[in-house]
């Protein structure tokens, strides 16, 4: 596994999209986080459990703007959403890192924007830093 990080703004989805276009496989933390939070999704289950059903569109998928606005100024509302939220995507990268190897893939990238800051640099061969 290779971690890949950096920055806002400093070309990581552009080094994503080469390495992609190689046909080394991506495992995206950003596609994940919206995945792990679908309707029907244990992790939505818990959103709703904790914030309630204002936080849902009609269709029953997450209303981001309306989370954002009950979590940006309130830490532990923060707090206890990344405890749901992070880690579902954790498990979900790395059962996607598990699928690639079953399929034969003998090297995976692993786009995480907050690799770092998250701990799971640990878990990583090497990591990859892009800045600008």
């Amino acid at each position: 596994m290779v971690g890949l990080t950096g920055g806002v703004a400093t070309g990581k989805s552009t080094v994503s999209s080469l390495l992609k276009a190689k046909k080394i496989p991506i495992v995206d933390a950003d596609v994940l986080a919206r995945q792990v939070v679908q309707p029907g999704t244990p992790a939505l289950a818990k959103i709703i459990e904790h914030f309630g059903p204002s936080i849902l569109l009609p269709d029953g998928s997450l209303d981001r703007k309306q989370l954002g606005s009950i979590i940006f100024n309130h830490e532990p509302k923060r707090k206890k959403l990344n405890s749901i939220v992070h880690p579902a995507v954790s498990y979900a990268i790395l059962r996607s890192v598990l699928l690639h190897w079953i399929k034969g893939e003998k090297m995976c990238i692993v786009d995480v924007p907050l690799l770092i800051e998250g701990g799971l640099w640990k878990l990583m061969g090497k990591v990859v830093v892009v800045y600008w």
